[in-house]
């Protein structure tokens, strides 16, 4: 009688304990490219990225999309972090505490591994009044901690 093995596989399926990873932006990138720091910012004053940014929530990746700099189409990649990430102090020291948004940075790369092309975006009235509110904070001098 042959043995079934199907134990010794259970660590290659997908787990409902597996973090899903996702990043919004208006890059055009493919399955197995790997997102980096070193270009330029999406945010802030467009500083080279000492970072890139990930988040375990669909509406946090698609306000990164709705909010990234650049021409192109609105984009929300599924990404796999390659090294260590940590909470985004914009949004866990400055706004959220305890990082309800489940946002994070990294200094590694991220590999994406497939993109959400099915997903509904902001209002357009509320996209427009965190543009505004974004502009209103660089008038006043006040950065992202990312660009420190």
């Amino acid at each position: 009688m042959e043995e079934n093995n199907s134990k010794n596989n259970s660590h290659f399926a997908p787990t409902p304990f597996s973090q899903t990873y996702f990043h919004g932006t208006k890059a055009n990138l493919k399955i197995g490219d790997f997102i980096e720091v070193g270009f330029s910012s999406n945010y802030g004053q467009r500083k080279n990225a000492k970072y890139i940014f990930l988040t375990a929530t669909l509406d946090a990746a698609i306000w990164g999309a709705e909010l990234a700099f650049g021409e192109g189409r609105e984009r929300i990649y599924l990404v796999e972090p390659t090294g260590l990430i940590e909470d985004d102090p914009d949004l866990t020291d400055k706004k959220f505490p305890g990082n309800p948004t489940k946002s994070y940075r990294s200094q590694f790369p991220f590999k994406v591994v497939g993109e959400v092309s099915i997903w509904q975006g902001h209002p357009p009235e509320q996209v427009r009044a965190m543009k505004e509110g974004l502009a209103a904070l660089k008038e006043k001098g006040i950065n992202s901690l990312n660009e420190e």
